[in-house]
């Protein structure tokens, strides 16, 4: 009976990364990214706005996760806090049905983004805290493993059903295979279809949630003593200061800050990069996606097998190579030229070699998230476990507005949308090095 119970458990905690994924992959990436391009025309001017407007959610993610984590430590019961913010990322996703072309506010629609990403990375926290809740150190690292797979594979049936359904084209009005969106119910000259993105986002995440809240009980769940959140505070200021003497911990974040700020970096801008350089409409964005997150989810299996038996420092440490190397093959490629060769003109090779890009894209970021998340349950403290994902978030988001906006500023001062994304590539390798000082099974143990 237990152990059913603790299956039932693993699947509901599943089912959250099958319900939030689409943000990542719709909104972020494949659909809703290359359509502000699209609504703003021009291809550097959009990029910019979009690194603008992700960095300043991610001032705010990185202020308030720590503090978050640590007073769910202190006062208990987490899933209430997950409602919370599941809240805000339906509401923020839905929002984004106003982007009318011709009508939209830049700002407003920004804004809506921003609160849904900011729900979507705060529950992200509470439930990747719950992951030694569901099995021991051996285990762990093949459950985060499968769930980031399955959440891949939601991602995969959101945006194949956008694609075939919704998604119209600025061109024909229609969806990949030639359907009027929503079979005629909704406006394509009003591109109802691919805003449709937005309430799609929140309605898979409303839906999908349900098991999670009902298979999902949160252990630790108690009522708060009183000044819980002073208490949390000091806490939390406790453990900021003491964070240096954890050399292997310390080092983790540090590098964990980077190479996570560098992926986030590519998948923000992969699909507005691939719309503005090599001229992709959404719906070839979204076949690039598709094939993305296939791979993402197959490698992110594999993955997790690989993390359970060698553990999660050498994948990590793989994954970050394999990325800085796409960095570097995402500047030297462009509709003209590939790796400074000149291509004829119609060539369809870059396009190709964007295909593969993406393909190693979604393989080496699945992996890399999946077993980041296992390595940060092998360097935190057990009794603090939600706290240490909200230093983990915060290593994530302190400098996640640091790529988009580097990316905005280079791409604004040099006028290109290539040389732009050139800041992930030092990003990683940032990461690459302070690697070198984390523990492979965190305080005292030795690498």
């Amino acid at each position: 009976m237990a152990n059913a119970t603790l299956r039932k458990r693993i699947w509901g905690w599943f089912f959250f990364d099958w319900a939030s994924q689409p943000y990542n992959t719709l909104l972020i990436t494949f659909i809703f990214a290359p359509y502000v391009k699209e609504l703003m025309g021009d291809g550097t001017a959009a990029q910019s706005a979009w690194g603008f407007g992700i960095g300043a959610a991610g001032i705010v993610i990185a202020v308030l996760a720590p503090v978050l984590g640590a007073l769910a430590d202190t006062g208990g019961n987490r899933l209430r806090w997950i409602w919370l913010f599941s809240l805000m990322y339906v509401l923020g996703a839905a929002g984004l049905w106003f982007a009318v072309p011709g009508e939209f506010s830049l700002l407003s629609i920004l804004t809506f983004f921003a609160i849904g990403m900011i729900g979507m990375e705060f529950a992200t926290t509470f439930t990747n805290s719950m992951l030694p809740d569901l099995g021991t150190r051996e285990e762990i690292g093949r459950i985060s493993g499968n769930g980031w797979a399955f959440g891949y594979l939601g991602g995969l049936v959101a945006l194949v059903i956008m694609l075939l359904v919704f998604a119209d084209s600025a061109e024909t009005g229609r969806t990949l295979i030639g359907l009027e969106p929503a079979f005629g119910l909704l406006d394509a000259e009003a591109r109802e279809g691919t805003r449709f993105v937005g309430p799609l986002t929140a309605i898979w995440y409303a839906v999908f949630m349900i098991p999670f809240f009902l298979f999902v009980r949160d252990p630790k769940a108690h009522k708060a003593p009183p000044g819980a959140v002073r208490l949390a505070l000091l806490d939390l200021r406790t453990t900021l200061r003491n964070l240096p003497q954890d050399r292997s911990l310390f080092a983790y974040l540090g590098s964990a800050m980077f190479y996570r700020d560098a992926l986030n970096g590519m998948y923000a801008f992969g699909g507005i990069y691939a719309a503005g350089v090599l001229g992709w409409n959404v719906q070839n964005v979204g076949i690039f996606g598709i094939l993305a997150i296939i791979s993402g989810a197959l490698a992110a299996w594999l993955g997790g097998m690989a993390d359970s038996r060698f553990g999660p420092k050498p994948v990590i440490t793989t994954s970050i190579l394999v990325l800085t190397a796409v960095g570097v093959s995402i500047v030297m490629i462009s509709r003209d030229s590939m790796f400074g060769v000149p291509v004829a003109e119609g060539s369809a090779l870059p396009d190709i070699a964007f295909y593969v890009i993406g393909v190693l894209i979604g393989a080496a970021g699945g992996v890399l998230q999946s077993a980041s998340r296992t390595m940060m349950v092998r360097q935190a403290n057990p009794a603090r476990m939600t706290e240490a994902f909200g230093l983990y978030a915060l290593s994530g988001k302190a400098t996640s507005f640091l790529a988009p906006l580097l990316i905005g500023v280079t791409t604004y001062l040099t006028g290109s949308q290539q040389l732009g994304v050139s800041p992930v590539i030092g990003l990683f390798l940032i990461g690459l090095v302070l690697l070198v000082w984390v523990k492979p099974n965190g305080h005292g143990t030795v690498t």
